[in-house]
Formats: C-alpha cells, structure tokens, sequence
C-alpha cells in the first residue's frame, strides 16, 4: 500500500452539521423554503456551488452561493469540532512514507477554510475537490485523477469514504475501498454496495493497517 484517499465531509471531519446548516440558510434566505438535512443530503454529489446551482429557484445564484461562503466560514467555528484521533492517524500516515490525498465533491473554497480551522492545511500530497472533475461521485474520475498524479497504482490504493457515492466511486476505480462510521455524524448507516471493509473506528483502522495505536 502506497497511497490513502479519504473523502472529506463526514470522514475526516464532521463537517455534516456546518454544511446543512449554510445549506439550510441559503434556501430559507433565498427560495423561503425550509430544508431537513435528509433533504440536504439527498442533493450531495456536486460541489456547493453545483447543489445551489442545481437545486435554487431565485435567480440570484452567485449571491446565494457567496452568502453559503459567509454562513459556512462564519460559524464553522462552533459547529465543527477538531478531532485529535484523525489528525493523528493523517501524521502517522506520513511518518509511514504512505501518500495521503482528499478526493471530495466539496468545493476549493470551503475546503479551505476547513483544512485551516482543522489544522490540516499542507498535509495532503494531493487535494481533489468537486471544482476540478467534470463529473461527481460516484464517477470515479476524480479518484483516479488523483492516482495519476500520486503516480500509484490502483492496487497500491485505498479509497475512504461514509458515503454510498464514496464507496461507488472507490469500486468504479478498482481500489481497496473503506465505508467509515468513525464520526458522530456520517451520509450512510447502510451502504447499497458493500465496500472492502467497513470501519467503526479510527482505532479499528489503525489495527487493520498495523499502525501504531
């Protein structure tokens, strides 16, 4: 094994909450409708900009999706909590020589201001988000975009992810594919395709990778 690729919202941060509720506040601000995160969720596949271009009825799109910006940067403070295990796991990782890299449908931009509130900025060898694929999960297209400048092998790669578009994706590229359920909060309690391994827990992962716990 050469490489880990892990999803981003709901697999190395839970961001869940952050996400719903800037989604929330724009469709209540622009559209006056009132959004359950089951109803966010079911729209998760483009980036943000793509879901409020694809989903909002007022016109007024590019002010809709800078006001996301604003809720999402705003109050990711409160909403999103650091979590030391993960970050942990990531530097242990590259202590192991092992390439670490994010392939996400979250837009550059939010993923930004994530990877700095979480003290992640600067960790990943290669960063994917849903601005530089054509098509979204669960096309596989960013997964081996990022192989290819990783320069691994499929064979060599695992793919992380809490989503049924993860695991898809990770399968479609003929990679070891992982569904996690290691945060509070997560896109699927039951995957429709059933991934290599699923994992409860970081630490389960480490034991599964023999490292060091």
């Amino acid at each position: 094994m050469r490489a880990i690729i892990f999803d981003f919202d709901g697999t190395l941060a839970n961001t869940l909450p952050i996400c719903f509720y800037a989604f929330q506040n724009v469709f209540k601000k622009f559209d006056n409708k009132d959004l359950s995160s089951e109803e966010i969720k079911d729209m998760f596949g483009p980036s943000e900009t793509g879901i409020i271009r694809n989903n909002l009825s007022n016109p007024n799109k590019e002010e809709a999706i800078e006001y996301y910006y604003e809720k999402y940067s705003e109050h990711h403070k409160s909403l999103v909590v650091s979590n030391l295990e993960i970050l942990e796991l990531l530097k242990s990782l590259k202590e192991l020589d092992i390439k670490i890299g994010i392939f996400t449908g979250k837009a550059k931009r939010s993923l930004d201001i994530s990877l700095k509130a979480l003290d992640m900025d600067g960790l990943f060898d290669v960063i994917i988000t849903g601005d530089d694929v054509i098509n979204p999960k669960p096309d596989s297209e960013g997964l081996l975009k990022a192989l290819s400048i990783l320069e691994v092998i499929n064979s060599d790669t695992i793919y992380i992810g809490d989503s049924d578009a993860d695991v898809i994706a990770g399968m479609r590229a003929n990679v070891f594919t992982i569904g996690v359920q290691w945060l509070p909060e997560y896109q699927t309690s039951t995957f429709s395709e059933q991934p290599n391994l699923i994992v409860k827990s970081v630490k389960e992962f480490k034991s599964s990778l023999k490292v060091g716990v």
